[in-house]
């Protein structure tokens, strides 16, 4: 009988019409040693997704080539390698629909990921900023709800028996006392090319609260940045924070990586962090989670809290050979069980855009939420055609610190590429 049934078996597949157990198999085997390459910038992929990368390939046979490209060449990179057909199966982008017409033309380059099941758990506002015309076409793996914004050390607050400061004045002059009592006020790694950008777009709410549709007005060709009195006054005061050296002697060459290394060992009072740094902080160098604290950016008198939808994400390049493959991989990350096993075991990550997670704040950023209660969207995300731009506005701001441009040039650069932008994409606001 064993024996008719293995040539009955054998007969059919001949015919091409082996049972579904044995397509199965075929197909299991077929992808054994099968990879797949993942490109992303410089510290969008963590430990913990390296790991789970491991299991999927005992799980599938699918290996997970990652590719971390420095984060100052990393966009240009995508787009050579875009432009010239040769993307990685599964490319890195930031989200935000300008960036994902602009930058990535997700409707040529992308794979639609609507009819996948792990779309129905994101959050609905980030979901939307990885979406073009009704198509999802990325993953956002980021915390819409963990803000950037002053990391500050309570215990040298304390022993100089310093304030939150509320208005730029009082952030000088806190900078100032820190300073007095040889300590570096902040860390900002500019040489990262993108940190320092931070400053200026995140406190978007604030040049809202100030022009009330300011966004609308930019996004419809009705205003310039260039003619807000509000970004040149942030952009004059960040140029000021430099130059009063507040950002210390290694400002232009101190790298992102580090950050944790400067804060925990007290040569630093500030810096611009996220949630999740404080985390990162105590689990590396077992420094109390209790000695840091957040506010909110105050150039400009800022006291809005900035919240951003937009973030990191993961695209599946339409060109790969390997789409079956990367679906898979993206479906693997997206099991409940494997998110939190990555938040579990990232210290800077509180929580991920997905429904079903644990969702723990500390104490501290507890805290900080708490003190802002009013919120809005960060500019980067609410006005078109300038996060393509985020490392452009890196260069011209690092020039402004180093005195070779003004920060009236910086705001003229930002307008004249974001011309160039609508007009490539054929904006009918730009074409009025």
């Amino acid at each position: 009988m064993k024996r008719l049934t293995f040539i009955l078996v054998a007969l059919l597949c001949v015919l091409g019409m082996a049972s579904p157990v044995l397509q199965n198999a075929d197909s299991a085997q077929a992808r054994q040693d099968v990879t797949i390459t993942q490109m992303a910038s410089q510290d969008w992929i963590v430990d913990a997704e390296m790991e789970l990368a491991e299991q999927f390939e005992e799980e599938t046979g699918i290996h997970v080539d990652f590719q971390i490209i420095p984060a100052d060449q990393y966009f240009n990179v995508l787009q050579t390698k875009l432009n010239t057909g040769e993307a990685p199966d599964i490319f890195g982008g930031q989200s935000g629909k300008t960036d994902l017409r602009i930058n990535y033309d997700v409707e040529t380059n992308a794979v639609p990921l609507t009819d996948q099941a792990w779309v129905s758990r994101m959050e609905p506002l980030v979901t939307e900023q990885v979406s073009l015309d009704g198509e999802v076409y990325g993953m956002s793996l980021m915390d819409p709800f963990g803000p950037w914004a002053i990391v500050y050390n309570t215990e040298i607050f304390a022993e100089l028996d310093l304030a939150i400061p509320t208005t730029y004045e009082e952030f000088k002059a806190v900078c100032q006392a820190i300073q007095d009592a040889g300590i570096t006020p902040i860390f900002e790694p500019v040489s990262a090319g993108w940190h320092h950008v931070l400053w200026f777009p995140e406190i978007g709410p604030r040049y809202e609260e100030v022009t009330p549709g300011l966004a609308e007005a930019l996004n419809t060709n009705q205003s310039l940045f260039a003619d807000d009195p509000t970004m040149l006054t942030a952009l004059e005061q960040l140029k000021e924070l430099y130059d009063l050296g507040f950002f210390g002697e290694y400002a232009l060459s101190d790298t992102y990586e580090e950050t944790a290394e400067y804060m925990a060992n007290g040569e630093y009072a500030m810096t611009v962090g996220n949630f999740g740094l404080i985390g990162q902080i105590e689990a590396e160098y077992d420094v109390p989670a209790d000695t840091f604290g957040y506010f909110v950016m105050p150039l400009a008198d800022n006291q809005i809290l900035n919240l951003n939808p937009a973030g990191p994400s993961k695209f599946i390049y339409s060109g790969s050979d390997h789409i079956d493959e990367a679906l898979t991989y993206l479906d693997f990350l997206a099991r409940p069980e494997n998110l939190q096993y990555i938040i579990d075991n990232t210290p800077r990550f509180k929580g991920f855009s997905f429904s079903g997670l644990e969702y723990d704040y500390t104490a501290a950023e507890q805290t900080f939420l708490d003190r802002y209660p009013e919120h809005g969207t960060v500019y980067q995300t609410q006005v078109n055609y300038l996060n393509p731009q985020w490392m452009e506005i890196g260069q011209d701001i690092s020039a402004m610190f180093i005195g070779d441009a003004e920060p009236m040039d910086v705001l003229n650069n930002i307008d004249a590429r974001r011309t160039d932008m609508a007009e490539a994409a054929n904006d009918p606001a730009w074409s009025e």
